[in-house]
């Protein structure tokens, strides 16, 4: 309070304010700590175990499920060899859209199997129907 009067009067010596100049270097070492503070570093092993999911439906009804796996990122297999042929044709259709709706993959593993895979699984190589390897050998 007595610091306020003295003030107030012109008794009291001026405070000198200082400015510290950072040189650039200094800068970017203080961007870097806030960002590894912040949470911006992502480490490489953040991606949790990615899980097959193995179907064998019975209905076309069971297509919804499906697409709920691959809208969640996971894995399907797709054994259709259970349903009638005109509802396996219409399941590998709905799941055709499905795929190219997250930006998938499906491919056909054998004989009415499938494999369903949204953008963030990556398959390397094909499986040839053994069917059409033995009419080649002939």
């Amino acid at each position: 309070m007595f610091n306020r009067i003295m003030g107030y009067f012109g008794l009291q010596e001026e405070e000198e304010i200082y400015e510290e100049i950072e040189e650039p270097e200094q800068e970017e070492r203080r961007e870097d700590r806030k960002r590894r503070q912040s949470g911006n570093v992502v480490s490489l092993h953040s991606q949790k175990n990615v899980k097959l999911v193995l179907f064998e439906p019975r209905t076309y009804e069971e297509a919804q499920e499906i697409a709920d796996h691959l809208r969640n990122r996971k894995p399907v297999v797709v054994n259709l060899q259970r349903m009638r042929k005109e509802q396996a044709v219409r399941m590998v259709d709905f799941l055709s859209g499905t795929v190219y709706a997250v930006n998938g993959n499906i491919q056909k593993l054998g004989h009415d199997i499938f494999l369903c895979t949204p953008d963030n699984v990556e398959v390397h190589g094909t499986i040839t129907d053994m069917v059409k390897d033995d009419v080649d050998r002939a």
